[in-house]
């Protein structure tokens, strides 16, 4: 039998619950809460993207700078 065994789960299960016993509600509580927390700050999170995203796709295109400007740019720097 290794330690996986059904039984060795059932001793330790047994042996923290008598250690345990009275702050295992409290304690589990309290990981059920920060889970919420933890979901509702991802969630959050996921909004400020798509908000970003939206105004980002809603903005106008910049127009690109058109090769005549580039090359006058380029001779006013080698001058």
């Amino acid at each position: 039998m290794g330690f996986g065994s059904p039984i060795h789960w059932l001793v330790i299960a047994f042996v923290a619950l008598l250690i345990f016993g009275n702050r295992l509600p409290s304690l589990m509580r309290s990981l059920g809460l920060g889970v919420v927390e933890f979901k509702k700050g991802l969630a959050g999170i996921q909004d400020d993207v798509k908000d970003s995203v939206s105004k980002i796709e809603q903005q106008p295109a910049q127009p690109r700078p058109t090769e005549e400007v580039k090359v006058a740019s380029a001779e006013v720097v080698q001058k």
